[in-house]
């Protein structure tokens, strides 16, 4: 068995679907056991350093199971040609990795960041290259959970360096895996998917509003930006899955866009700082609604009472008022080349909304687009096209911030 070294690279295919676009690519199982993880089990390198050890974390792992796959996997003649499907950049306790810490105190004095992003970059050839930096477990396993960690209970060690093939997603929020989970597991009709969504802990078909999780709130409010006459996000949000033909073809619409993870983590941190917590609380022992989390612990989060209290029209009003001031005085008259709509202009705008907007928006008991508008015009004349601003990764989104914060000063 050789001992993976990271950063860990590999060809990749890139695949593009209806649902969401992924990359086939082709990672050893060792490689796989220190990077990934489910809501189930996860392998540790043991204390010599020789072979893994596999641990449960919610549900009970099924040992019999594992044991039968491993004697298969010690066979001479053993092969595995389905995919292990993988979301990548998708932390253990809920949220997609970032580049950095969204609440640093001294930001402006942060050294270079190693990014433990997992990414793809294309070559002159049409190719692609998929990188995982890293050992941090950052690759939640959708699908073929049992199939991959049977390999850390093998009796031949030399089986960890096996090849397998890996359909690898980034940044697909929770509720998606959940959907691409039934898709593929569910033998009913493609609308009864509740018992393969309970697995992941959501219930589509009959949930009341006061169940919902963190991030499945946000991605409900995600979508009504996607697709509501008014809304400044109309047509740029990259949906998946694209359930139909009229949402193709609002997708297909608009001079920019930005993703749907973006997007719903930009408006989960408004209210869950550990949305996995809050959603094991609001199962645990049995179903419960949000007001289970007021015996939780505590969450500083901006909009958490609101959350608690499942006044979703207030956080749905309030962050689309202040998407409307951002459209009104930075995107709609943003060059094709500015940072502001690109992926980290969209995400400083929303770490603006979180760390000093929605508290100044709450104390003034104003939610409306002027009083948002008023303050951000105050950085209307920032040029974002401008070459301090076209780091792609969370330094350039920490520049556009500070930029902005700088501009605004005082609020309220």
């Amino acid at each position: 068995m050789s001992t993976p070294t990271f950063p860990f690279t590999t060809k990749a295919i890139l695949v593009e679907q209806p649902l969401y676009q992924f990359f086939a690519a082709v990672v050893p199982a060792n490689v796989l056991l220190s990077v990934a993880f489910s809501d189930a089990m996860q392998a540790k390198i043991k204390a010599d350093g020789v072979g893994y050890t596999v641990e449960a974390t919610q549900r009970i792992m099924q040992s019999k199971r594992l044991a039968q796959i491993a004697r298969y996997i010690d066979r001479e003649d053993s092969g595995f040609p389905n995919t292990i499907i993988l979301a990548a950049n998708y932390r253990q306790d809920g949220l997609i990795e970032e580049d950095e810490p969204l609440d640093e105190e001294n930001a402006g004095n942060m050294p270079a960041i190693i990014s433990k992003r997992w990414s793809v970059i294309e070559d002159e050839c049409g190719g692609y290259t998929l990188t995982i930096p890293t050992a941090e477990k950052l690759a939640a396993v959708i699908d073929g959970q049992h199939r991959l960690f049977a390999f850390a209970e093998t009796d031949r060690p030399e089986r960890l360096d096996m090849n397998l093939l890996c359909s690898v997603f980034l940044d697909l929020p929770k509720p998606y895996q959940a959907q691409l989970f039934a898709t593929i597991n569910s033998t009913q009709k493609p609308v009864d998917k509740s018992l393969t969504y309970e697995l992941f802990g959501y219930n589509i078909d009959e949930e009341e509003p006061q169940y919902w999780s963190p991030d499945k709130l946000a991605v409900f409010l995600t979508r009504k930006l996607g697709t509501e006459n008014g809304s400044p996000l109309k047509g740029r949000i990259v949906i998946a899955p694209q359930k139909d033909e009229a949402l193709k073809e609002i997708s297909g619409q608009g001079n920019w866009r930005v993703s749907t993870a973006v997007v719903v983590e930009g408006i989960m941190r408004l209210f869950s700082s550990n949305p996995k917590r809050d959603t094991q609380l609001m199962l645990t022992p049995t179903r419960n609604t949000r007001e289970v989390l007021q015996e939780g612990p505590k969450d500083k989060s901006v909009l958490r009472t609101y959350y608690i209290e499942a006044n979703d029209n207030l956080i749905y009003t309030l962050v689309l008022n202040y998407l409307k001031a951002c459209d009104a005085v930075f995107w709609s008259k943003a060059p094709a080349n500015s940072f502001i709509v690109r992926t980290v202009g969209v995400q400083a705008l929303f770490d603006l909304l979180r760390r000093v907007f929605a508290a100044a928006a709450l104390k003034e008991k104003n939610v409306k687009q002027e009083f948002f508008q008023d303050y951000l015009s105050r950085a209307a004349d920032i040029d974002f096209s401008a070459d301090a601003y076209k780091n792609a990764s969370g330094s350039g989104r920490s520049i556009i911030r500070r930029a902005l914060e700088d501009a605004i000063g005082s609020v309220a």
